[in-house]
Parts: C-alpha cells; structure tokens; sequence
C-alpha cells in the first residue's frame, strides 16, 4: 500500500487508560493511521458506523465492554453494517496459544486477528506492537480488496441482469407461466435438469436462465451442440486431452467440463452423444470426475449440468443408442418448452417484442399487422417454432413499408404459390397419369422440402437445426439427394 494513504481507526474501548495504551502504541504512526472516533460501547458504535458509513476502515475493539453488546455478537452486527470493515479485537483476557476455541469463535464470528493488551509487564504499549501496526495495515488491504470484489460483483450482477432483460421468455399462456414458475425454483436447486421440446423453441434461452438465476451465475456458462461435432471430436472437446495422448496432440487441451469447474455446462443435443463419449459423461454426472484422455488418474470437478433434446429418449433407449442409466441421471428435473403451434396466444406478444427489437437493431420502422395476416400468424403450424419467426419478423421489416398485409406474412414465410391463396399442403399435385413408386416419391418430397428449408435461413446449419439433424447428417443427406 501506499505511504501517504490514511487509515481511519474507530476504536471501541471503555477503560480511559487502555485508550491511552493504543494511542501511545499506533503513535509514531500517526500521520497515517488516525482514530477517528472513540466510542466506550457496543451500540454507541453501532450507531456511529450507522450514520458514518463508509468512514472507518478498520475497528480496533476491547473483548470485554461493559454493558450492552460486546464480544462475538458486537463483530456479528458491525460486519451486518459494512462486511468490508475489517476487526481486530484486544483483550486484557489471559490468551494462551493454544486457546484454539477462543481464536477460532472470534473468526468464525468476522474478526481478522486478534491481541492481549498486556501480559502484566507492559503497561505503556499494547503487547505486541509490531504484529499490531501490521495487522492494520493488512487489515486496511483487506478492506480495500473486498470492497472492489464487491464492485466488480454488483457490475456483474447488472450485467446479469440486463442479459435476462435482452433474453426474456416471452408468453401469457399458461404453458408459458408455468415454466417461468418452475425455471424460477428449479434454478436454485443445483440438480441435473433435462430440458425437452422441439428444434427452434428456446431451449439454449431457458438454460440460460437457470444459470443466471442460480448460485453459479457469477461462474462461466459453458454452451455446446453435441450434434454439431465430428464423434471423433466430441471427447476431447467434453473433456480434453494430454500433451502426447494421441498423434497430433502437441499441447494439453482443457475440455469443456474442466473449463467450466464451479459453473454450468449446457450440453444442447445431448441425444446425438455417442456411446463412448455417454459413458465419460455418466461419470462426471455419477462421481463428478472427467476421464481425461491420456491421464491415468481422474480430475475432480463441480459442475452442473443442464441438457437438452428434441429426440424421444426413451425411443433411443430401445434403439440402444442412448444409455437408459444415463437418462435417468439426466432426467432429475425435466422441463418441457410446449411448441409455438400449442401456445397462439402467445404470438401477437412475440411478434410485437421481436419487431420491437430488430426495428430498434436495423434502424427500421416497425410494420402495422393487420387483423387477417395476424389471425393467420396465429393459425400457422410453425414447423420452425420461435426461431422461425424471429427470421419472418426480419423479413417482415425489410420487404414492407408501414402495413403488412396477408400476402405479405405469406411472402416473409416463404409461402410463394402461383395464385395468392395456395397453401403449403396445395404445394404437391398429384397426377393420376403419372404415378410414380413411393420411394421415388419420398425422395422427391425430401428434396423439395430440404430445399424449401434452405431458402428460409441464412446457412446450412441453421436449416440443420430446423429439421432437427446434427449438421454431419444434414450434409450426408443432401449428398444423397443431389443437393449442392
């Protein structure tokens, strides 16, 4: 610490010649540490950090104070006024070392150190003065550490909380309460949660609320597509390698678990895991230790885990291509996303947000929707759920100028039929002259719709993500149909 920094003492003593005795002790000192304030007892000092917050630095207090409150239950109070304010206590008291009890209530309690005042031969000075004026000056560093702990702590905090103002789940359906009630209480509850429902309803957003509302949520939010990795891939990115394992492992890698010791993994597609790889995670879920490749020994870790699927588990358990003991440490806690084809009550609020908010991120006005486009909006089938429609609002405020009528929601759902009033169902006709086998059929069907898929986003792995395909299998599937 600096020379010329000021520390500001109070002092809770009720013996005038023991006052003398700190005072003669710290004064060689004196330009920079400063009783401020002396105050004979526990409430006159309680009071007195009341109306001063923010003055004192560190309190020097007397053990034994007549009257009042003193002892462990003064430190308990003063560190509910001001927990940053560091305490060390003096007592007449015969202290000896291995007085481990006495020490260790006095710590427990919120004191930093503590000394005797004399040990019967020294009456000038408090004992010890040397580990006495360093106790201050540690104490002061002390103080000043937590104090910017708990600045960076409430930065964070409203960091926090503006990411869940941005990431809010919309909806007055009563689906829509209920999970916000249930993501309420299951969030403080650290159990493994299984989070289920179909591709593009917000299952990344709901996990990310029950970290941040958690008690891990000032530790790191670890996010994974379990479909979007090679399989040859997916364990060392779980759970890392060492330097020489394999060919090609130069350095030791950290994997996804370690990195995230103390926070929350989300491990989206959890049903695209491979077997070995199910195995590894069984373990972490089962003793809380990786198997990390090339390392004989485990690495204990503290992680929660949250997965999620739009697979039909139970299915894949009688597929054998999901561990049935696996499932069951999943599936602690489950919370199910209804899809938006469930829940149109909820469509006019999503709407409204969504324009709102990428009007305000594209510099654009947001479109009127008039009652017929909006009463179809609600009767669509929204195979894409929320994420389909946030790529509809975009288009929405690009391709239309202050009203948006039904044919332009048709045109922003990619619904573009020779004579303005066909449906998607209308979109195949069948020719009774030309009837062709079924697997031809569905090949035809396949391409067509992959191919409708394509022109409603932006890349391959969004369109991926909208079929419910883990990406490899995207591709392949394309390769067989001929789709470039």
């Amino acid at each position: 610490m600096k020379l010329d920094q000021k520390i500001n003492l109070l002092l809770i003593e009720d013996e005038d010649y023991d006052v003398k005795r700190v005072e003669r002790t710290l004064a060689p000192f004196r330009e920079q540490i400063v009783i401020k304030k002396v105050v004979p007892d526990g409430q006159s000092a309680l009071q007195t950090l009341e109306s001063n917050k923010g003055l004192f630095d560190v309190v020097i207090m007397d053990y034994q104070l007549a009257g009042g409150i003193s002892g462990e239950a003064l430190i308990r109070c003063i560190k509910e006024i001001d927990n940053s304010l560091q305490i060390i206590v003096i007592t007449k008291m015969t202290v000896n070392i291995t007085d481990f009890d006495f020490a260790n209530r006095l710590l427990e309690a919120g004191a930093m150190w503590y000394c005797t005042k004399y040990p019967g031969d020294i009456e000038e000075f408090i004992y010890q003065p040397t580990d006495f004026i360093l106790n201050i000056l540690n104490a002061y560093e002390k103080r000043v550490l937590v104090k910017k702990e708990k600045r960076s702590k409430q930065k964070l905090k409203q960091t926090i909380e503006g990411l869940l103002a941005q990431k809010v789940l919309i909806g007055k359906s009563e689906a829509m309460r209920n999970l916000r009630e249930r993501i309420q209480k299951v969030a403080r509850q650290d159990a493994t949660v299984l989070i289920t429902g179909e591709s593009g309803t917000g299952k990344e957003l709901v996990a990310t609320h029950l970290h941040y509302l958690s008690d891990r949520r000032f530790e790191k939010f670890m996010v994974i597509n379990c479909g979007s990795l090679p399989q040859e891939l997916i364990e060392s990115e779980l759970f890392g390698f060492e330097k020489g394992s394999f060919t090609g492992a130069n350095n030791k890698k950290a994997g996804l678990f370690e990195a995230a010791n103390h926070g929350t993994v989300f491990l989206d597609e959890v049903g695209e895991l491979p077997l070995s790889a199910q195995v590894k995670l069984l373990r972490v879920l089962q003793e809380g230790e990786i198997d990390k490749i090339g390392r004989t020994d485990k690495i204990k870790v503290d992680v929660r885990v949250i997965a999620a699927t739009n697979k039909n588990l139970l299915q894949s358990i009688k597929e054998k291509t999901f561990r049935e003991d696996l499932f069951f440490r999943l599936n602690v806690i489950t919370l199910h996303i209804p899809p938006l084809r469930e829940r149109p009550e909820d469509i006019p609020d999503l709407l409204q947000y969504y324009l709102g908010h990428f009007s305000s991120e594209m510099g654009l006005e947001p479109p009127e929707i008039t009652d017929e486009a909006m009463r179809y909006l609600q009767a669509f089938e929204w195979p894409g759920n929320v994420r389909q429609l946030q790529n509809v609002v975009q288009r929405l405020l690009f391709n239309t100028n202050g009203l948006a009528d039904l044919k332009d929601i048709k045109e922003a759902l990619g619904l573009f039929a020779s004579d303005g009033d066909e449906s998607p169902e209308d979109r195949f006709r069948w020719d009774k002259e030309n009837i062709i086998p079924w697997r031809e059929m569905e090949r035809n069907l396949k391409r067509s719709y992959f191919q409708f898929v394509r022109r409603q986003v932006t890349s391959d792995a969004e369109a991926a993500r909208y079929l419910g395909l883990a990406p490899p299998n995207f591709y392949r599937m394309c390769k067989e149909l001929g789709i470039k």
